[in-house]
C-alpha cells in the first residue's frame, strides 16, 4: 500500500466516523431518545457527547492532516481542482464550529450537569444539538464535493 493509499483510506474513514456520527445523532439517536424521561435523556446526551467529542478529537485532525498530505502530493493547492478547495474551506469551517462547540455549549453542559443545574444542561444541549445539525449540513455538502469530479 502506497501512503497516498493510506492517507486516502484514514480520510475517508474519518469523514464515515465524523459525518456519520453525526448523521446517527441527528435522525436516529435523538429523536429516539423521547421515549425517556428528561433527566435520564440528559444524562444520555452527556455519555454520547462526551464519547463522541473524544472520537471526533482524533478524527478530526487525521482528516485535515491527510488532506493537506494528499494535496501536497498532487502538487499543491495550485495543482488540485476547485472542488478540493471548497472541501478544504468547509472542513476547516467544521472543525472550527466543533472546537466551538466543545469549547462552548459542552464545557457549558458539563458545568451544569456538575452542578446538577438540567435545565442550563438541557439549554446547553440544545445548543450542540444546533451546531452538531450545522455540521452535518456542512459534512454533507463536503461529501458531495469529494464526488463531484470523480
Amino acid at each position: 500500500m502506497t501512503l497516498v493509499a493510506a492517507m486516502l483510506i484514514l480520510h475517508i474513514l474519518g469523514a464515515v466516523v465524523w459525518v456519520g456520527g453525526m448523521a446517527f445523532a441527528i435522525l436516529v439517536l435523538r429523536p429516539s431518545l423521547a421515549v425517556l424521561e428528561p433527566a435520564v435523556r440528559l444524562d444520555l446526551h452527556a455519555r454520547v457527547f462526551k464519547r463522541f467529542f473524544l472520537v471526533v478529537w482524533h478524527a478530526m485532525p487525521i482528516m485535515l492532516l491527510t488532506g493537506f498530505g494528499m494535496i501536497a502530493n498532487e502538487g499543491g493547492f495550485a495543482a488540485v481542482p476547485w472542488n478540493v478547495h471548497a472541501m478544504l474551506l468547509l472542513g476547516l469551517v467544521m472543525a472550527a464550529v466543533f472546537i466551538l462547540m466543545f469549547f462552548g455549549p459542552w464545557k457549558r453542559m458539563r458545568t451544569a450537569m456538575a452542578a446538577q443545574d438540567r435545565p442550563a444542561a438541557a439549554l446547553a444541549a440544545d445548543s450542540i444539538r444546533k451546531l452538531v445539525t450545522a455540521n452535518l449540513g456542512l459534512g454533507i455538502v463536503t461529501i458531495i464535493l469529494a464526488a463531484w469530479n470523480a
